[in-house]
């Protein structure tokens, strides 16, 4: 079943292009015969490498000295195709990459990895028993960024009889693997463990570069808290006040980016990957032959389990304090919302009183109207008699005088009734106008109530949360 997936698998794959290197490390029981060697390697040196032909044949040693152990490994250690990490693409020739997993004993199962997510680690024995090789895959990739995949690769195969490591390791320059090799050829003595380059590739990945980024977010989450509490003595320090105006979208956005950077590397599964690599360590010391058990590597594996044990207690650390962080960070939040809730509001009773400014607006232009309506009841009456006076019934086109001696009926009549008019419209325009004062005022008395209740209840409410906090932090 594993040769079937592991051809099905390799023939779906696409492959890419990157420069390729070797390293072999040698240490014998005469340490003066080790070897550490990393050099270029080409195409056409390929297969005399994975079958040490050639120029890669073991150095003769004289009787008496002894291989102790040994690593060979395949190295790709700047990856710098944009899709070397993506799913289903491999860096070398299907053909050459079946060669060498068949030639170095790797795991037939690490093919099935390309499109595993977040960090990666799998161990276990292979099926020869008289060989037994313990077989590792560790990787860990991540989406493009800036056009570009991000990540590194590693296959082991370590024969836990003869102490030899083989394997494949291949690294962006992001992933650190340039310094990974060059610890690991520093250790030259103490090849013979498998599990040495997967803590060594651990330890760069959990590096002083998480326990920072935590730091970083703490300040920044201060300031942020400075900034929402207001605090007058340090707020135009914090740079989100622009001429007296508190930025609300720039500590909304860095709220967000801080609650980001929090969340970068997460401690959790890192302590699962931990457990797992301990749980290998052990494994591999106890299926060790009592002939390797020596002093050298009894210090080796105890010296690794307590720095794995170091690990674990550092990212327990570093779980609780981005915990903490995670914490005040939703304080702040909910903090922001309901300030932007007050401010909110606020701007909804200002809409309202400009309306009522438009409405008041509205009323004052209407008295042009009134007046039009005034001139209309001034000349009405005089307009009617006229056209009651220009009747049948009435004559003056008589011999007599051009104004007629009866032209008085019509001023005595008109009079009184144009003033009686006016006087009735006047009254009831005053009365009006009073109970429009009088709702007026009703409705502006309701709305200034209003607004300090609920401005009230929004400030007792982020008062009680900061309060909260506070006691909590000090507790």
């Amino acid at each position: 079943m594993d040769n079937y997936l592991f051809e099905a698998n390799v023939s779906r794959c696409k492959y890419v292009t990157e420069l390729t290197s070797y390293l072999e490390i040698f240490s014998y029981s005469d340490p003066s015969y080790n070897t550490v060697e990393e050099h270029p390697l080409t195409p056409d040196e390929f297969d005399n490498y994975l079958h040490q032909r050639g120029a890669f044949v073991p150095q003769k040693v004289p009787p008496g000295v002894v291989q102790l152990s040994c690593i060979r490994l395949v190295l790709q250690q700047e990856a710098k195709h944009p899709e070397t990490f993506t799913p289903h693409v491999i860096s070398l020739k299907p053909e050459v990459y079946k060669s060498m997993v068949v030639a170095l004993n790797l795991p037939y199962r690490a093919i099935e990895s390309t499109s595993v997510v977040g960090p990666f680690f799998w161990a276990a024995w292979d099926q020869d028993e008289e060989y037994p090789h313990l077989q590792i895959v560790s990787r860990k990739s991540d989406v493009r960024k800036k056009g570009f995949t991000r990540g590194w690769e590693l296959m082991l195969s370590h024969d836990v009889k003869r102490g030899i490591t083989t394997g494949f390791a291949k690294g962006t320059s992001s992933s650190d693997m340039v310094e990974c090799i060059k610890h690991l050829k520093a250790c030259v003595l103490q090849v013979g463990h498998p599990m040495l380059l997967p803590i060594i590739i651990f330890s760069h990945d959990i590096s002083y570069k998480t326990d920072i980024k935590q730091r970083d977010a703490r300040d920044w989450l201060r300031r942020l808290e400075h900034a929402v509490s207001m605090r007058s003595e340090i707020e135009e320090r914090e740079g989100y006040v622009k001429e007296g105006v508190v930025d609300l979208d720039a500590i909304n956005r860095d709220l967000v980016e801080c609650h980001s950077q929090v969340l970068w590397k997460r401690p959790q599964a890192y302590l699962q990957i931990l457990a797992c690599i301990d749980r290998a360590t052990n494994n591999f010391f106890d299926k060790l032959p009592d002939e390797r058990k020596d002093g050298e590597m009894r210090k080796l594996q105890y010296s690794m389990l307590a720095r794995l044990e170091f690990y674990r207690v550092k990212l327990q650390g570093i779980e609780s304090y981005a915990h903490t962080t995670l914490q005040r960070l939703e304080i702040q939040r909910s903090a922001l919302y309901n300030i932007i809730a007050q401010k909110e509001s606020k701007l909804n009773f200002q809409m309202a009183g400009e309306q009522r400014k438009i409405a008041h607006a509205s009323k004052r232009d209407s008295a042009a109207m009134k007046w039009i309506s005034l001139i209309g009841a001034v000349f009405l009456p005089g307009a009617y008699l006229a056209s009651v006076f220009s009747m049948t019934f009435f004559n003056f086109q008589g011999t007599g005088p051009a104004v007629a001696n009866t032209f008085w009926i019509y001023w005595a009549i008109d009079t009184p009734l144009t003033i009686i008019i006016v006087l009735g419209w006047y009254v009831w325009d005053k009365r009006r106008e009073a109970k429009y004062d009088r709702e007026d005022a009703d409705l502006e008395k309701g709305s200034e109530e209003m607004e300090k209740n609920i401005m009230a209840m929004m400030r007792k409410r982020t008062l009680s949360k900061v309060s909260t906090w506070d006691t909590k932090k000090k507790e």
